[in-house]
Parts: C-alpha cells; sequence; structure tokens
C-alpha cells in the first residue's frame, strides 16, 4: 500500500524559505476553496500578514478565531500558531504577505535589530493580531499592502527597492501599535510552546493508536490540564484536532493520489470506513468519492498534483 508521509503534506513546523536569501519576503494568492478549504495549524519564522480582498474566511490564532471580511487582516508574529479555514459555505480571496526577520538585520551589532524586531521574536512585545478595516492599524498599513499587491509580480526584478521599503514602514507600524507583554502572556505562551510537543506527536504518529494520556505525556501534563490547556491553544480539543488533521491529510491523499478511499482511510489512522465516510462527509459536504469527483480528478494511471495554498501568482 502506498503511504505518503505525513511531516511532506501538513507539517506542523514550516521551514520553507519565502522569498530569496538575498529578499526573505514574498506574496501569495489565495482562493478558499478553489485552491484548498484550509490550511491546517501550523507555524514558521516568518511574520505573516493575511489580508482578505474578498468573501469571507476564518483565522484562527492561538485557539481565537477571527472572521475576515474585505479589508480585514491579520497579523501573525513569528512563532505564531495559527490555521485558514473556509467559513461555512462561503468563498474567499486573499493574500499572504510573508517576511522573514533576517530581512531587517543589518550589522552584527545592528541597534535597529536589537530594539524592534528581537522583542517580537522573544515575547516581549506584542501586537493585537485581528485587525478589522476600521482599526487604526489597518488604515495605517493598508496603503503598505496595496503597495506590495499591486507590484508582487515585480518584486523581485524592478520593484525591490520599494518593496524592501514597505516592509519596514509595516514593521515601523507594528511597533507603534505593539505593547509590552505582561508576565501573564509569557506564562501561557511558554504552556503552549510545550503543547506545540503534541501537534509534533500528531504529525509523527497520525496514522497508529493516539490518546489523550499519550499526548499529555508528551507535553508534560497531566490529561485535565492538558485538555483545557490544548481547547485554548487550538480552539477545539484534542481529539477534535486528531479527527481533523487526519480528515485534512485524507482530503489531500483523494487529491494528490489514485488510492482507494478505504486505503487512505487506514493510511490517516481511520480504522472503522463507515466511521471515516461519515466524518469526511461532515467536514467537507461531501463523501470521499465525491470530493475527488469534484476536485477534477482523473484516474487514467496518472495522479493530479495539488495545488500549494502558498503558491506566488
Amino acid at each position: 500500500m502506498e503511504h505518503i508521509p505525513v511531516h511532506e503534506i501538513i507539517p506542523v513546523h514550516e521551514t520553507k524559505t519565502h522569498g530569496t536569501a538575498a529578499l526573505p519576503y514574498t506574496v501569495y494568492h489565495g482562493l478558499i476553496p478553489e485552491l484548498i478549504p484550509s490550511f491546517p495549524l501550523h507555524w514558521h519564522d516568518d511574520f505573516e500578514v493575511i489580508y482578505c480582498v474578498a468573501g469571507q474566511m476564518e483565522v484562527t490564532v492561538w485557539g481565537q478565531i477571527y472572521r475576515l471580511c474585505p479589508g480585514d487582516l491579520v497579523a501573525i508574529l513569528p512563532r505564531g500558531i495559527h490555521s485558514i479555514d473556509q467559513c461555512g459555505e462561503k468563498t474567499a480571496e486573499y493574500f499572504n504577505i510573508m517576511f522573514h526577520p533576517a530581512l531587517f538585520r543589518g550589522s552584527e551589532e545592528d541597534p535597529c535589530y536589537a530594539k524592534y524586531v528581537l522583542p517580537f521574536l522573544n515575547g516581549k512585545r506584542v501586537l493585537k493580531c485581528f485587525q478589522p478595516k476600521s482599526s487604526l492599524f489597518n488604515q495605517a498599513v493598508t496603503p503598505c499592502i496595496l503597495s506590495m499587491l499591486e507590484h508582487r509580480r515585480e518584486g523581485y526584478s524592478t520593484h525591490e527597492l520599494l518593496m524592501k521599503s514597505q516592509l519596514f514602514l509595516l514593521l515601523h507600524h507594528m511597533n507603534l501599535f505593539s505593547t509590552a507583554a505582561t508576565g501573564d502572556n509569557g506564562l501561557l505562551h511558554l504552556s503552549y510552546g510545550r503543547l506545540k510537543n503534541a501537534l509534533y506527536y500528531v504529525q509523527h504518529s497520525y496514522d497508529q493508536e493516539i490518546t489523550v494520556q499519550k499526548a499529555a505525556q508528551q507535553c508534560g501534563f497531566s490529561e485535565s490540564h492538558f485538555m483545557k490547556l490544548f481547547r485554548e491553544f487550538t480552539g477545539m480539543s484534542f481529539n477534535a484536532y486528531l479527527v481533523n488533521y487526519r480528515l485534512e491529510l485524507a482530503a489531500r491523499q483523494l487529491w494528490e493520489t489514485d488510492l482507494r478511499a478505504i486505503d487512505i482511510a487506514e493510511n490517516c489512522g481511520f480504522h472503522n470506513q463507515s466511521y471515516f465516510t461519515r466524518a469526511f462527509r461532515k467536514k467537507y459536504g461531501k463523501t470521499p468519492s465525491e470530493y475527488r469527483k469534484s476536485r477534477g480528478f482523473s484516474t487514467h494511471g496518472k495522479t493530479t498534483t495539488m495545488p500549494s495554498s502558498r503558491r506566488r501568482p
């Protein structure tokens, strides 16, 4: 039976280089659900701004769900846990602006990097992530964002200086609107950091028997404390997260391979075909076979390639 390693499909720690080494920045164009209905919980070392231009979508950051309408944005600091989801049956168009902290590093003892970037990386400063269209931060950075969207195709050829200037201006506004982190905030994020071990556990053991007890042990928490923190951390119970993760993987295998649905279910840790079908229909509104057909899958001896939700236009 063909088996697709989950860490190659749904990494919880995204390590992909966005942009180039000289200019670690890029803009991705997203369509929900045309490209992908959701992007599961993950984190990375980049700053990220998610800007909704049409429709409605949901973004979860540190367990808090935000609904974005046109003009709304979410600003995510490095290592922040987040996901992107379809809002009911609604469609959405959005852009991800991603830029690495190294973009702002100058000389070895750069005072600006130490003053304005490191506090975001070491948790000493925080920024309210959800910024509706009416917020002052949103209004301040929207001109920067629109400029980057307009010139995204020339960002590496003829508009490098413009892109860098807009990113520095964006970081400037992020600092202006940020606040000093409280002690409680630091302790909470320390606990959340330990909970990432549970996500790694699911990533590498998704096709095996996974229990709350085993997951709690991975994080060094009691079961009760783990369940409480995990719900705060992700916005769902651990068991719900596990089922959702397996379904995400199954959906991608239905899209990318010609494996039978029953084999995909087994690959993803579903050992009861009826339960898999019910759970899949509940999440995607279609049976596995209907889902595969709706994505234009061809079974003439070839597999299709599912478009990445991180793709440059």
